[in-house]
């Protein structure tokens, strides 16, 4: 069974912190051949969502709150699930989990992502909308999509 836990980033003890970021350069920098900063110094403001199955991190999601990178929208990012975990719907339960910390820590604010185009559908069965056009990121094309603030709450 998975449990899920978020913390600020002043809440992460050093191993639950060099875990996250250990899994984000292992799905994002090598399994998905992205050259990029990956500490970014927005953890430092985000919420940090945390699935796991045992004491092993199988699931991750951030929360950035509004004003960090987009001045009216909540934004979730570095979502990512352990390769021997996916199919398993722990995607989903992660993201359920992500979107019931927004409604809590920013009632009534809209959420924004940067949803790799591969995950639209997914991202659409959650009740995100699709907005503007495709666009790369990294060399993988990304869509934006927000789920507004009704659906959120």
């Amino acid at each position: 069974m998975t449990t899920f836990s978020c913390h600020h980033f002043e809440a992460l003890d050093p191993h639950e912190l060099y875990t996250v970021l250990r899994l984000r350069q292992e799905v994002f920098v090598v399994e998905q051949e992205c050259a990029y900063l990956d500490a970014d110094d927005h953890d430092l403001e985000a919420w940090h969502v945390l699935g796991r199955e045992n004491s092993r991190v199988v699931a991750y999601a951030r929360i950035l709150p509004p004003g960090t990178t987009d001045p009216d929208h909540v934004s979730i990012g570095r979502v990512l699930t352990v390769p021997d975990r996916r199919g398993s719907g722990i995607a989903r339960a992660l993201m359920e989990s992500t979107l019931g910390v927004v409604a809590a820590q920013f009632p009534g604010r809209p959420v924004r992502i940067s949803a790799q185009s591969y995950l639209l559908e997914f991202y659409a069965s959650l009740g995100f909308r699709r907005i503007g056009e495709p666009y790369l990121e990294d060399g993988i094309e990304h869509v934006a999509m927000v789920l507004d603030a009704r659906a959120a709450d």
